[in-house]
Parts: structure tokens; C-alpha cells; sequence
């Protein structure tokens, strides 16, 4: 048996699809050059012939493959393949895709298919895409779902960062009063096992939590011990009102598999889920990047130029504002330049270096709110104190290194000791800057990576050219 790494499985499957849609592409293309009576016939059967090994590769894929596999393929191959699958399969693979990608599909396949697709789901997983449903197609599955004797959509009760939108309510609780023998039958009796499960929960005649039992307990634990003897005293339990980040750190550190939610009279009503933890690190993992890039939200590669063009304005916006504010700095000192056209050359330099190091500082700062690390009050102050010494060394490293190499040019001792004194200052105002940018945005409730990468360019380039004219005019003009 061979194993293949998940990252190259991916790709395997990715260039696999491409190369059958090209084959398709080619065949389709010659098919309707084919004159005849029975052109159309023809032309049927082998757009059928021509899919038939594309239905059969999708087949043996997971859902988790074939939603990266459409959200690499631009939007007619996307489409190509969503309808090569079955409702049961498209089902999976319509929870598992990003919400953009989800929406593009929502935009573009028949309202029919759609609906008959989610006629597939649980009720939880229509919970959890009904946010990118229109309320018209939620409201026909609803009507569909009820005619059928299934549960509806669930209306979501919880805010979107809270852990209650995240938790399953697939779980397995057995009253206090069990044996080990009683539990197991417990477990027989359901014929199979929530995912996910590593653990299961004991409650008392109120359904009130009194905590969880391992499965390798309930398995090796003599069959005539009472289960609340075997209570793990140290399960870990949220509020279903919980911050979900909160709770994915909470996995990350005590390396959880899945956990109770209770409420507030400690009532068992739900379950969270490693996986679905995962997906929710994933998630703000990516919006993160994006933000810290200056996106507003995350978009579908190939959604169309219009809907990206607008999901990058504001900060372009703000952008070319703080460009503006630069470009009058340096016009504060054109006389300058214009008598020591060096100034010109070398400025760059200056608030490029400044730029490196606040992106640096910047990023461990976001690192550490992230992780709880950072306490506001006393950590930030000893933090700013500790990115002053390393600015302080980095630039009279650097600075020796730039002023130097601006001597050997232009032959100015003066022009280098000017370089070196503005790559000084301008690290130091760029690991100010690195460490006050995310605290200010986390301090005002805002992420601290968004937009953070446009305000700290604005600021070490402003100042970057500012102190470095600054201390030209001062000293050699």
C-alpha cells in the first residue's frame, strides 16, 4: 500500500480533474464540428461519453478534496463539475467549500438542484450553511423538509463567535446511577458512535453535567463499576455564550478531542468538536492574513472583477490617503533634494529597513494576543522597553552598515553619518510602531492584524523620509 502525503494527494486529484476538463473541453469542441442528420444525437451521446470518466474520478474522492479541487477551478469548470455529482456527495461537499465559493454556487446553480442537495443534509449541517442560503431557498427546504417529516432548518441562536454556533448536538449521556456494564449497552444499543467521540458524559436525573468518561476507561474498567466512579474530576466544559476563540485555545492547550457545553444551571446542550475547532483556526487564520494585507473579507479567486475590485477599496482608500500624507513630506524638502540629488536615492533605504523591522516586531505582537500571551498593562510596557533595545541595536548595526556603504558612494562622511543617524531613529519609531499598532486596534476591540501592514508602511515611510531629509537640511545643506 502506498501513502501519499495530503498536500500531494491534493494536487494529484486538482491536476487530474484540469487535465479530464481540458479532454472534455477538446472532444466537445470536435464533436461540433461533425456534420449530419444526426448532429444533435450525436452530440448528446458524446458530451455523455466525454463526462463519464469525470463522474468516475469525483466518485473516489473525499468531499474535503473535492471542495479544494472547486475552489481552484475557475467558475465554468466549477460549475462543470459541481453537476457531475450526486445530491449525497454535492451535499458534503456544499458544507466543506469556503462561504465564498458557496455563494458563488448559490448564485449560479438551479434553485431545484440546490434544493435538492440540501434535502441531503442533517439539520445541523443545513444550520450551518443556511447563512449563505436566500431566504427564499431556506424557506422552500424548510417547507420541503416539513412535508418529508424532517426536522427544519435550525434558526441559529447563537452569535457567530460564540461556541453555542459551533457545537453539535450529537452526543452520548448516560445517567450517573450506570454501571460499566449498563454504559456499554448503552453504546451497542446506538449501533454507532457520534464523530469524534473519545469520551462520554455522565449526568444526574436534572441532565446537570457531573463530568465525562473516557472510552479506554469504559472499555477496561471492571463491568460492575458504577460510572460516577469513574468521573473524570478535570473535564474541561464551556458556555455555550463562550468566545469560540477562547474555547480553540482551550483545545489547542489541553489538546482536546471534544468537550460538554452546558448552560448556566450546568444542563448538558451541546458538543464541541476537534474538527470543527479546526475548521474554525483555519478560518481565522486566513481572514487574518487577509486582513493584515488590507482585505475586508475573503474572497473567491475567481469571483468577478467588480466583487474583488470592491472588497479591496476601503484600504486602498486609506492607503493612497496615507501615500498622500508621504508624498507631502518629501515635498517639504524638494529644495534639499534638488542641491544633493543623493538624498534621492538613498531615502528609500531608510524607510524600507524601518518598514522590515516594524513588520517583524508587528508580527510577534499579533502572535502574542493571539495566544494570550500579552498581558495589556505591565506586558506591554516591558515589551515596548525590550523593542527599543533590539531597534537601538539592529540600527547601530545597520546604520554603521548603510552610513558606510552611502561613504563608499559618495564619498560624504557627513552623508553617511547622516544615513546612519535616520536608520537609528527610524527603527526605533518602527518598533514603537510594531508593538502600539496591534495594542491600539486589540484595545478597541478591532483584530489586531487588520489593515495593520497599511498603517505601519504609512508611518515608517512618512517618517523614514522625514527624519532622514530632516537630518540632511540640519547638518549638510
Amino acid at each position: 500500500m502506498t501513502t501519499i502525503r495530503s498536500e500531494a494527494r491534493l494536487q494529484e486529484s486538482l491536476a487530474d480533474v484540469t487535465r479530464l476538463l481540458d479532454k472534455h473541453r477538446l472532444l466537445e469542441s470536435l464533436t461540433h464540428r461533425q456534420e449530419g442528420p444526426r448532429k444533435d444525437l450525436l452530440e448528446s451521446l458524446q458530451h455523455r461519453q466525454n463526462l463519464a470518466e469525470l463522474q468516475r474520478r469525483l466518485r473516489t474522492m473525499h468531499p474535503a478534496d473535492l471542495a479544494y479541487v472547486l475552489e481552484a477551478l475557475p467558475l465554468d469548470d466549477r460549475r462543470t463539475v459541481w453537476e457531475q455529482l450526486d445530491a449525497d456527495l454535492a451535499g458534503k461537499v456544499f458544507v466543506e467549500i469556503s462561504g465564498p465559493v458557496r455563494a458563488s454556487l448559490v448564485e449560479t446553480v438551479s434553485e431545484e438542484h440546490l434544493v435538492a442537495v440540501l434535502m441531503r443534509l442533517d439539520p445541523e449541517d443545513l444550520s450551518y450553511v443556511s447563512d449563505s442560503l436566500p431566504s427564499e431557498i431556506a424557506e422552500r427546504v424548510s417547507r420541503a423538509l416539513e412535508a418529508a417529516g424532517r426536522p427544519v432548518i435550525e434558526e441559529p441562536q447563537y452569535d457567530e463567535d460564540c461556541v453555542g454556533h459551533y457545537m453539535t448536538r450529537e452526543w452520548i449521556a448516560v445517567p450517573e446511577t450506570y454501571t460499566m456494564q449498563d454504559a456499554l449497552a448503552e453504546l451497542r444499543a446506538r449501533g454507532e458512535l457520534p464523530p469524534q467521540t473519545d469520551r462520554i458524559f455522565v449526568v444526574d436525573a436534572r441532565h446537570i453535567l457531573r463530568g465525562g468518561v473516557p472510552l479506554h476507561t469504559l472499555l477496561l474498567a471492571a463491568p460492575d463499576t458504577p460510572v460516577s466512579a469513574t468521573v473524570s474530576e478535570d473535564t474541561i466544559s464551556f458556555s455555550p455564550h463562550q468566545d469560540a476563540t477562547d474555547a480553540a485555545k482551550a483545545f489547542e492547550r489541553y489538546d482536546l478531542v471534544s468537550a460538554p457545553v452546558v448552560d448556566e444551571r450546568g444542563k448538558l446542550v451541546g458538543r464541541l468538536t476537534v474538527d470543527t475547532v479546526m475548521d474554525l483556526l483555519r478560518n481565522e487564520s486566513s481572514l487574518r492574513a487577509l486582513q493584515h494585507a488590507g482585505l475586508s473579507r475573503d474572497e473567491d479567486l475567481f469571483a468577478a472583477p467588480l466583487d474583488s475590485a470592491r472588497n479591496r477599496w476601503p484600504w486602498l482608500a486609506i492607503n493612497l490617503v496615507t501615500a498622500f500624507i508621504a508624498s507631502r513630506v518629501i515635498g517639504q524638502f524638494e529644495g534639499a533634494i534638488r542641491e544633493l540629488a543623493a538624498l534621492a536615492a538613498l531615502m528609500p533605504i531608510v524607510a524600507s529597513i524601518g518598514g522590515n523591522t516594524g513588520n517583524q516586531t508587528m508580527a510577534l505582537v499579533i502572535r502574542a494576543l493571539a495566544v494570550d500571551r500579552l498581558q495589556l498593562v505591565g506586558g506591554a510596557r516591558r515589551l515596548v522597553n525590550k523593542e527599543l533595545a533590539v531597534s537601538l541595536l539592529n540600527g547601530s548595526v545597520w546604520g554603521l552598515i548603510v552610513g558606510t556603504a552611502a561613504f563608499v558612494l559618495y564619498g560624504s562622511v557627513a552623508l553617511g553619518a547622516v544615513m546612519s543617524g535616520a536608520v537609528v531613529l527610524n527603527l526605533v519609531v518602527a518598533g514603537i510602531a510594531g508593538v502600539a499598532i496591534p495594542l491600539s486596534l486589540h484595545a478597541t476591540g478591532r483584530d489586531p492584524a487588520q489593515g495593520a501592514s497599511v498603517l505601519l508602511t504609512f508611518i515608517t515611510d512618512a517618517m523614514g523620509f522625514f527624519l532622514f531629509l530632516g537630518l540632511a537640511t540640519l547638518f549638510l545643506l
